[in-house]
């Protein structure tokens, strides 16, 4: 089916807002916007009964500005957090901005992270490619670089992110897209009576800020382990300095026998809706990141969103892996693109 486009609006800088909407035949709906390459909403049919919207999103275009939660962005150049906020390549250190503590978390939220530009589109069938230039220098990262990220909607109810980069310089790109879920619907609330499934026997453990100290630690015996289903609220508030430092989960899972191939990394399921959500990647971490500070006020649908509303699987590198001997680095140029794919499956 073809995709359809909305006009929705005006960006900060005057240019045209559109909503991008995906449908398959058995009625699975996605909504994903240019500003950001945003995911607004992920609509689960079920049958005879209610369909779920299981994607939380903002209230209108003003609110995707204020989106502190990078709410369905895609997040880059450089996701999660970086000691310092700053690397080196090639014998050059290079600087981000200082936003979280003395480090930088997701390269930039105010002008010149790819969260908040409006990306160029291209429509296909079943999917949508949005696409932009990043110049040299930009953000304080090196090299023009050439970046896309494609959402397709599949017949058996898989949407795939797809994304590929090219630079002339060797430069840093770890990308992801921050959406959050909660598959009783997004404005359900509490996320604690999903089950969850990690295949990961390591995680990163981390200093306060969040820093990994480079320590790929075993999961057994831990709150950390979902080798095995459990709620994500069994654990979430047991007394140990790793939840306590960031109010819960928000941790690398170290994806077993990663090899650059699309595996299964995680699968979530609520009881309440009977919705499975299949998490598939080929990148060796996944970020999960239970909602712990989770504020948004003009939610969609007129609503508001607290802490643990919504959760998080961002696939990707290592946090911190620019400054971490041991982390892969990722780092693409010349003769290295940067060619990726995650994969949201619902049953």
């Amino acid at each position: 089916m073809a995709v359809k486009r909305e006009h929705i609006g005006e960006a900060a800088g005057g240019e045209p807002v559109y909503a991008y909407h995906l449908t398959n035949r058995a009625g699975m709906r996605v909504v994903v916007l240019n500003l950001g390459a945003t995911l607004r909403d992920i609509v689960i049919p079920r049958g005879d009964k209610p369909p779920v919207d299981v994607c939380l999103g903002q209230s209108d275009l003003k609110e995707y500005y204020r989106n502190r939660g990078n709410l369905g962005a895609v997040v880059g150049p450089v996701a999660n957090r970086t000691a310092g906020a700053k690397y080196v390549i090639g014998g050059t250190e290079y600087t981000l901005p200082v936003n979280e503590n003395d480090n930088n978390l997701h390269s930039d939220d105010e002008k010149y992270g790819f969260q908040r530009k409006v990306w160029d589109a291209r429509e296909g069938e079943q999917e949508v490619t949005f696409s932009i230039f990043v110049p040299d220098g930009e953000l304080g990262c090196p090299g023009n670089r050439d970046i896309s990220v494609t959402y397709a909607l599949s017949e058996d109810q898989a949407l795939s992110l797809h994304y590929h980069a090219t630079s002339d310089k060797d430069t840093p790109l770890n990308l992801t897209n921050h959406v959050y879920f909660n598959l009783r619907g997004h404005d359900a609330g509490n996320i604690g009576d999903h089950i969850m499934q990690i295949f990961a026997s390591h995680y990163l453990p981390v200093v306060p800020g969040a820093i990994p100290t480079g320590e790929l630690a075993p999961v057994a015996g831990t709150p950390f382990d979902f080798t095995s289903p459990k709620e994500i609220g069994r654990e979430i508030d047991t007394d140990i300095e790793q939840l306590k430092l960031v109010k819960g989960y928000d941790h690398n899972f170290c994806v077993d026998d990663a090899d650059g191939t699309v595996r299964e990394v995680a699968v979530t399921t609520c009881p309440a809706t009977g919705i499975t959500m299949h998490t598939l990647s080929d990148l060796p971490g996944v970020q999960f990141y239970a909602g712990n500070a989770l504020v948004t006020p003009h939610a969609k649908g007129g609503g508001s969103y607290g802490a643990r509303d919504g959760f998080c699987l961002e696939t990707q590198y290592f946090p911190n892996s620019l400054n971490q001997d041991g982390f892969e680095r990722p780092v693409f140029g010349p003769g290295r693109e940067l060619d990726s794919t995650t994969v949201y499956r619902f049953d």
